[in-house]
This record gives structure tokens, sequence and C-alpha cells, in this order.
């Protein structure tokens, strides 16, 4: 019993140390379009996308949080202002995505803008106060995704949409849960659909993350 215990483990070990190893070649020509870059997690993977060497388009929310991005990234980086509530700044970020990756295409989107408030007992709130995160969670992240995919299809990329455990179990009320549950079944749609998978973040950082994250 214990000779196979080990030995799964000794074959886990050995898959995760081969999968580790593997390395990306190119980095410097890829293109990564991240949403929500202002702070939080998408701000941390903007950074760290940069030291790696990719060319990331971070979209930021307000000047100020582009602003600060720029100074602690390298010149690869560029952002562009976005607002995922609104079509029309969805419209010219992904006209500007598109100048600048050409024919290349896009390597990664990473569907990170999200809020989390507000959020309370479902009957102290109201209709609009579900719509507010869904239009950001949910109704946003389709639109950028539909506007980008012909983009992410041409480079033969990825669309990574961040969940978190809020999609598999709902501890609030509010449209938070909602809006998680929406974004795990629209990311097994696309994946069905078109043959582009998505890879959802790790449940329960991605809640730890979002309560600390903005738009």
């Amino acid at each position: 019993m214990w000779l196979y215990v080990v030995a799964l483990v000794g074959l886990y070990c050995l898959v995760r140390w081969h999968r580790e190893r593997q390395v990306v070649s190119h980095l410097r020509d890829k293109y990564v379009f991240i949403t929500g870059c202002d702070s939080g997690f998408g701000n941390l993977l903007a950074r760290q996308l940069d030291m790696r060497g990719l060319r990331v388009l971070a979209a930021c929310l307000t000047e100020k949080g582009a602003e600060q991005l720029r100074t602690q990234t390298s010149d690869r980086l560029e952002t562009v202002s976005l607002d995922v509530t609104k079509t029309e700044s969805i419209s010219a970020a992904a006209q500007w995505v598109k100048e600048r990756v050409e024919d290349i295409g896009l390597w990664g989107l990473v569907n990170n803008a999200g809020i989390s408030v507000p959020s309370a007992p479902n009957e102290w709130l109201t209709k609009q106060d579900f719509a507010t995160i869904l239009d950001v969670n949910l109704l946003g992240m389709i639109e950028v995704t539909l506007s980008l995919l012909p983009l992410v299809r041409k480079a033969r990329g990825r669309v990574v949409n961040v969940s978190s455990m809020a999609g598999r179990l709902s501890l609030v009320g509010g449209g938070y849960c909602i809006s998680k549950y929406g974004v795990e079944a629209f990311s097994d749609s696309l994946r069905y659909c078109t043959g582009i998978g998505p890879c959802l973040s790790p449940p329960v950082p991605g809640l730890l993350w979002e309560l600390f994250a903005r738009v």
C-alpha cells in the first residue's frame, strides 16, 4: 500500500519537475494584454511578465495607475486607458492593441479587471448593486474577450480569465459570486466552442487577490 503511495508521489514530483523546466522561447516577441493593472494582481503580473522579457500591454482605469506602473517597469511595457464597462473604451483599446501587435497577434489575454463590492446579504441590495459588479466582472470580460479573440487566434494564444473560489461556492450575497460563476461558465463555453483553452486562476488565491484589487 505505502509503496504505491510513494510511487505516485514520486511520479507527481517528476512530472512537476519536468513541466517547470519547460521554457517558452522568443518571449520578447510575444504580446500579452492584461486588464486591471492599476493595482493588485494585474499590476503584479504586468511587472513580473515585463521582468521576464514579454511585451506587456497593460490596461489601467486611471492615468495615475498607468503612470505608477510605467515608472516600475521597462520601456517595453505600454499602457492604455480602459473602462471595461464602456463599449467605446473597449473598442478603442482593441484598436490600440491591434496597431501594436500587427501580424504577430496576441499571445496572451488576461482578463483580470474586477471588483468585489457592493457585497452584503441580498435583501439589503438593489438590482443596480448587482449590475455594478456584473458589468465589470462578467459582461466587461466577455466584451473584451470577443473584441480581442481574432488577435489571440492569429498568435495561437491563450485566454486567462481570473476566477475565484466564489465561482464554485457562494460565500456572500451580491453580484460577486454570481459574476464568478459566470466567468467559469463563459470560460468553459469559450474552450468548447472555439478550441482556445482559457486557464482559470487558482480558485482560492483568486478571491483573496480580488478583494484588494480595483478595476
